[in-house]
C-alpha cells in the first residue's frame, strides 16, 4: 500500500514533469527553424540573391537606384525621385530595371514614366519648368496640352481677327434665328481646322456679362451674355486676347465679369488682368515638346484718358501699348523662357488697308525686342503682310465674325518645327483666305478664293504668296 506521503511526491513530480517537456519542446523547434535560417542565409549569400528575391544590386546599380539612410541602403524603386528644376540634368535617371521573381528573375524594363517632365524632357530642359507642378503652372499661365492632330514633330498656330457675340447686333441675333449653334455662323469646314490646330486664337472684342453700365458718348458697346462662352470651344478657340477697346464697354462690372467667365470656362487669355502684372503676362503653351509665349497688347484708344481703362498696379483693365516702353520690357523678358513668341496686338487706323505710323514704329521694336511672330487687329479689313527686322508681321486679319457686313477675311497659319537642341523653327506661313457674307464665314473658294490672293499679294511688296497662302520672304 501506498502512503500518502508518497502519494504525494508523486503527484508534484507530475506536476512539474509537463511544463519542463514543453519547455525542451520549444527549445527543439527554435533550434530546428534557426539552423534553417542560417542555411538559407548561406545559401543567398552563396547564389547572389537577397532574401526578398531580388538580385543583387551591383555597386554602379547603387549610385542612381538606392539612397543611404542613417548607414542602411533604402530602396527608392517604389516612385521617382524628386526632379530639381535647378539640376536638369537628373531628368530620366529613375529609369532602370526591375526583377521578375515570379519568372526566374528575368529583369525587366521598368514601367515608362507619364509624367509631363518626362514627356516633355526638352521643355523641361531648356527652361526648368515643374511641368508637374499644378501651382507653378498656373501661377506661370502655362498650359500643358496634348497636340490635336498625329503630328509630332510639328506644332501648328492659328490666329484669327476679331469676334461678337453680342446678340442685339446682327451675327449673333442671325446664329440665334439658326438654331443657336455656332456652325450657322462659321462653317464647319473652317470649325475644323480650327479644332486641328494645336492652338487657335481670336480676339474677343467684348465683354461676358449681365450687368454693368455701357461707357457713355461711346458710339459702339459690346456685351455678351456669360454662356456664350462655349462658342469659343464650339469652334475650336483654345486662347483669346482681351487686350482691346470694347473690353470696358461696360466698366470694371463688365471686365471682371469677363475675367470669371473665363476663368470658370477655363479658357485661356491674356491682354487683360486685375492689375498690370496679371495683364502683361504672357500665355504659355507647352505642346510635343515646345513651349510657345503669346503675349496680347493694345495701343487702341490713341489718347492718355481712354475709354478702355489700361491696368495699373491698383486697377483693373488691359495690357495697353501705346508707350510700348512696357510691351518691349516683357517682350525681352518672355522671349528667352519659351521657343517661339507671338505678339498679338490691336493697333492700326480701322477700315483702311494702308498700316499707319505707329504700327511702322513699332513692328521694329517689338521685333528687336525677341518677337518671333506679330499678328495685328482691330482695323476691321485686311492690311498687308510684312516683315520686320526679318521677324513675320500680319498687320491685320480683320473681322473674323463680326458684323453684317460682306468683307474679306481670313486665318493665319504658323507651322513650327520641334527644336532639336535650340528654338523652334517656322516652318510655314499659311493665309487662309475666308469671307464673312450673310452673318456667316466660310472658307473663301474659286474666283473669291484667287481675288483675295490676288489683293494680299498687291498690298504686301516684297513678300511672295503663293496660290494656296503660303507666305515667303
Amino acid at each position: 500500500m501506498v502512503s500518502r506521503k508518497q502519494t504525494d511526491h508523486n503527484n508534484q513530480y507530475k506536476n512539474k514533469k509537463i511544463p519542463n517537456l514543453i519547455v525542451l519542446f520549444l527549445i527543439t523547434v527554435t533550434g530546428v527553424v534557426g539552423a534553417g535560417v542560417l542555411v538559407f542565409l548561406v545559401y543567398c549569400a552563396m547564389t547572389g540573391k537577397q532574401p526578398n528575391g531580388g538580385i543583387k544590386v551591383s555597386d554602379e546599380q547603387v549610385t542612381e537606384e538606392t539612397a543611404d539612410v542613417s548607414g542602411t541602403e533604402v530602396s527608392l524603386r517604389s516612385g521617382p525621385e524628386p526632379i530639381s528644376a535647378d539640376d536638369p540634368a537628373v531628368l530620366g535617371a529613375q529609369t532602370g530595371e526591375m526583377t521578375d521573381d515570379i519568372s526566374g528573375g528575368i529583369v525587366e524594363e521598368a514601367e515608362a514614366d507619364n509624367s509631363y517632365k518626362s514627356r516633355y524632357s526638352g521643355v523641361y530642359e531648356r527652361f526648368g519648368d515643374d511641368l508637374d507642378d499644378p501651382e507653378y503652372l498656373a501661377a506661370n499661365k502655362i498650359y500643358v496640352l496634348d497636340s490635336r492632330d498625329a503630328d509630332d514633330a510639328h506644332v501648328t498656330l492659328t490666329f484669327g481677327g476679331d469676334i461678337l457675340f453680342d446678340d442685339e447686333y446682327a451675327v449673333t441675333a442671325k446664329l440665334k434665328e439658326n438654331g443657336g449653334e455656332i456652325s450657322a455662323g462659321i462653317s464647319p469646314d473652317l470649325i475644323n481646322m480650327m479644332h486641328a490646330s494645336d492652338v487657335t486664337m481670336v480676339n474677343n472684342e467684348f465683354p461676358y456679362t449681365y450687368g454693368g453700365t455701357p461707357t457713355p458718348d461711346k458710339t459702339y458697346t459690346f456685351r455678351a451674355d456669360p454662356p456664350t462662352v462655349r462658342y469659343l470651344g464650339d469652334m475650336g478657340v483654345n486662347a483669346v486676347g482681351i487686350a482691346n477697346n470694347h473690353a470696358f464697354d461696360f466698366g470694371e462690372t463688365g471686365f471682371m465679369d469677363t475675367l470669371t467667365t473665363l476663368e470658370e470656362a477655363q479658357m485661356p487669355y491674356c491682354g487683360g488682368g486685375r492689375n498690370i502684372k496679371e495683364a502683361s503676362a504672357p500665355l504659355y503653351f507647352v505642346i510635343d515638346d515646345v513651349k510657345i509665349g503669346i503675349i496680347a497688347t493694345t495701343q487702341i484708344e490713341r489718347n492718355d484718358y481712354p475709354d478702355t481703362r489700361g491696368a495699373t498696379d491698383e486697377l483693373s483693365g488691359v495690357f495697353r501699348c501705346m508707350n510700348p516702353s512696357r510691351l518691349l520690357s516683357v517682350i525681352s523678358e518672355t522671349a528667352p523662357k519659351c521657343d517661339y513668341l507671338v505678339v498679338f496686338i490691336h493697333w492700326g487706323t480701322e477700315s483702311t488697308p494702308e498700316i499707319d505710323w505707329i504700327q511702322q514704329d513699332q513692328a521694329p521694336k517689338i521685333a528687336e525686342a525677341g518677337a518671333d511672330l506679330i499678328i495685328g487687329a482691330h482695323p476691321h479689313v485686311l492690311q498687308p503682310v510684312g516683315k520686320s527686322n526679318g521677324v513675320p508681321v500680319v498687320y491685320s486679319l480683320g473681322n473674323f465674325w463680326f458684323n453684317s457686313k460682306e468683307l474679306d477675311t481670313g486665318l493665319v497659319q504658323a507651322t513650327l518645327s520641334v527644336p532639336s537642341g535650340s528654338r523652334a523653327t517656322l516652318d510655314s506661313l499659311q493665309f487662309i483666305p475666308c469671307r464673312q457674307v450673310g452673318c456667316k464665314t466660310s472658307p473663301a473658294v474659286g474666283e473669291e478664293h484667287d481675288r483675295i490672293i490676288s489683293d494680299m499679294r498687291a498690298m504686301s511688296p516684297g513678300v511672295s504668296i503663293d496660290q494656296e497662302g503660303y507666305i515667303t520672304y
